[in-house]
């Protein structure tokens, strides 16, 4: 039997690789127009800063953590986790470097892998990349609008047509999040035998999660007490402003009254970003306002705002679009005879610095083989340099794609390509 890779993993290859290598370089360029710094997590923590922070009863400490055990050690509280999520990192060392006392308004943005032990399909692994971002100190509504906006910059570069899906949670004033909470559990105790025996085990630690049933999830909440009824004055002034705030800036949202994300510690704003693009799993990213973590932490009562985008999931959506973000066409480049293949590899190294890609071919083809290879590379162009090239001090580039060839000078080379590529129609 040979050796296979693990169920719910996967290898990202050629074009699989690319599309998701995009996704997190259009990331990073978007990162930085925001002033954002970046901060690397590792990938290991105490199991503890999830019990916590994501939730005793939460699906993810509850069914998907990858627990760490040292083998002359049983279970105990000193086991230890691959991260599941990034948000409870990034406030452990947040608080841990002293920033939330001596600086707290901080902007961080992380990227990198998490595991989850979930039911494998399309768009959901068990080692699964993020990029997330987390914004310390800054409680007001601008703040959570900023994220979404960031992210509606994003998937515009992308060219992904996506949906806001928004809620708000409250704050746990007595007259907020306490009396939706008590409403819930009412409703959960009510309908009882409706629930699934997860939820059974929920209800009373956790009415929230009843929403969140992977089950019943969307039976219930339709049914169930919305958060939106008992918000107080401030929690219904901060949501309003953060859809005037989307509306400002034409992003396109819908109030979702049952979202309530699977982590306990949203409040107020919550929301996802969904694609049609992904099949079942048409999240690509999701957040939210955690203005009680910092201080559940061990922290000062700080408060922060964030959000993780899947990268797979988003390269999947891309894959699915009609978009292009090969911003340069590949070049295939092959010289002939021992001149030749000097001439070409001076050639290809003008090429690159012109930041033109471009695929030495092998020398030990014939050129019709050679014309084979580039068209599966994918190149638009091939250009042929021989001894009777070097001698006029020319090459010949044919255009792949409008089955033309000409002469064209070495030193206009580059030049020649990008005006052909510019005259082509798009893939």
């Amino acid at each position: 039997m040979g050796l296979t890779r693990l169920r719910g993993f996967q290898d990202l290859i050629g074009p699989d690789a690319r599309a998701a290598s995009i996704v997190e370089e259009r990331a990073r360029a978007v990162a930085r127009r925001y002033n954002l710094s970046e901060i690397r997590i590792p990938m290991m923590e105490r199991i503890q800063l999830y019990q916590h922070s994501t939730g005793e009863t939460s699906d993810i400490v509850t069914k998907q953590m990858y627990v760490v055990r040292r083998s002359d050690e049983g279970a105990g509280t000193d086991d230890m986790v691959l991260r599941p999520e990034g948000t409870p990192s990034v406030v452990r060392a947040y608080i841990e470097a002293g920033l939330d006392r001596r600086d707290p308004y901080q902007r961080y943005y992380y990227l990198g892998p998490m595991l989850r032990y979930e039911r494998p399909q399309k768009g959901r692994y068990r080692q699964f990349n993020q990029f997330g971002v987390e914004i310390f100190g800054r409680a007001d509504a601008a703040s959570d609008a900023e994220l979404m906006i960031m992210i509606d910059d994003l998937t515009h570069e992308l060219g992904l047509q996506v949906r806001f899906e928004i809620n708000s949670l409250g704050c746990d004033e007595p007259n907020c999040r306490p009396a939706f909470r008590a409403a819930l559990l009412e409703f959960g105790r009510a309908h009882l035998k409706e629930l699934c025996e997860d939820c059974h085990q929920r209800l009373e630690r956790n009415p929230l999660r009843i929403l969140d049933c992977k089950i019943d999830g969307d039976r219930i909440a339709e049914a169930a007490p919305k958060s939106l009824d008992y918000l107080c004055d401030e929690c219904r002034k901060h949501f309003d402003d953060v859809k005037q705030f989307l509306s400002r800036r034409a992003v396109p949202f819908v109030v979702k009254p049952n979202l309530v994300r699977g982590l306990d510690y949203y409040t107020r704003t919550a929301f996802e970003v969904v694609s049609a693009s992904v099949g079942a799993q048409s999240a690509i990213a999701a957040g939210g306002r955690y203005d009680g973590l910092v201080k559940e932490l061990g922290g000062a009562a700080v408060p922060g705002t964030g959000f993780a985008i899947g990268i797979e999931r988003t390269a999947l959506a891309l894959q699915a679009s009609e978009s292009k973000f090969d911003a340069h066409p590949r070049v295939a480049l092959v010289g002939l005879g021992d001149q030749g293949n000097l001439a070409a590899m001076s050639l290809a190294h003008d090429l690159r610095e012109r930041d033109l890609p471009v695929e030495l071919l092998p020398t030990d083809r014939k050129l019709k083989a050679a014309l084979t290879i580039a068209s599966r590379m994918g190149a638009a162009f091939i250009v042929i340099i021989g001894e009777n090239e070097i001698a006029r001090g020319v090459v010949q580039l044919r255009d792949l794609r409008a089955s033309t060839q000409r002469e064209v000078a070495q030193g206009e080379v580059a030049e020649a390509i990008r005006k052909a590529a510019d005259a082509l129609p798009p893939d």
